[in-house]
């Protein structure tokens, strides 16, 4: 059965019940809130159609809680990490659809263990040129299911108001006393791009 998160809850993803649990699906999804329309029927003809949203997932592998290397960076641009640890399924453009929009894949037992930390993020491709922001996105969520047997462990809705934000750290998954741990964040930030989102872990 699984456990829905509250902001800043935490829970074993390698015990209680859950021996032998090795590979982990991090599910990550969102829709785009459904702008209203302005003026009316002429409004509909001559406006320019929105940009679509594209939304990012990355997963940051941290030692001692830094980012140490930019190939410990999982993204659409780096699908697996040097260790084969960390898999990132690849991107979706639009965030269109039911389900996971963009899934990343753990191995727990292949972490090296010089790593400690599994940050995973989200962040608005091109948000500031595009006049972006995750307020334009509703329904937001973070969810870890067993890969053995695709059942759902647990699952943090994002239900806060990100206007103005362009980039989300959803969810971390840790080392503690020798097991693994989910934390839900659920933290939003202005960061423009990835790459200004890493340097918060420098």
């Amino acid at each position: 059965m699984s456990i829905s998160l509250q902001k800043g809850q935490k829970v074993s993803l390698t015990k209680e019940g859950k021996e032998g649990l090795n590979q982990v699906i991090v599910g990550l999804g969102w829709d785009e809130a459904q702008a209203a329309s302005k003026g009316g029927l002429f409004g509909a003809l001559f406006s320019a159609p929105a940009q679509e949203i594209d939304c990012d997932a990355s997963a940051l592998l941290l030692q001692n809680g830094k980012l140490v290397d930019g190939k410990d960076v999982v993204y659409f641009g780096n699908l697996k990490h040097k260790s084969g640890s960390v898999k990132h399924m690849g991107d979706n453009l639009t965030g269109a659809g039911d389900g996971d929009d963009e899934q990343i894949v753990i191995e727990l037992n292949r972490v090296p263990a010089e790593y400690d930390r599994i940050i995973f993020v989200v962040n608005i491709y091109q948000a500031v040129q595009r006049h972006q922001n995750f307020g334009m996105i509703r329904n937001a969520f973070i969810r870890i299911v067993d890969a053995r047997n695709r059942q759902e462990l647990c699952k943090f809705n994002l239900s806060e108001n990100y206007n103005g934000m362009t980039a989300m750290i959803f969810g971390e998954v840790y080392r503690h006393n020798g097991e693994w741990k989910f934390n839900a964040v659920g933290q939003a930030t202005t960061d423009p791009a990835l790459a200004d989102l890493c340097r918060r872990y420098m």
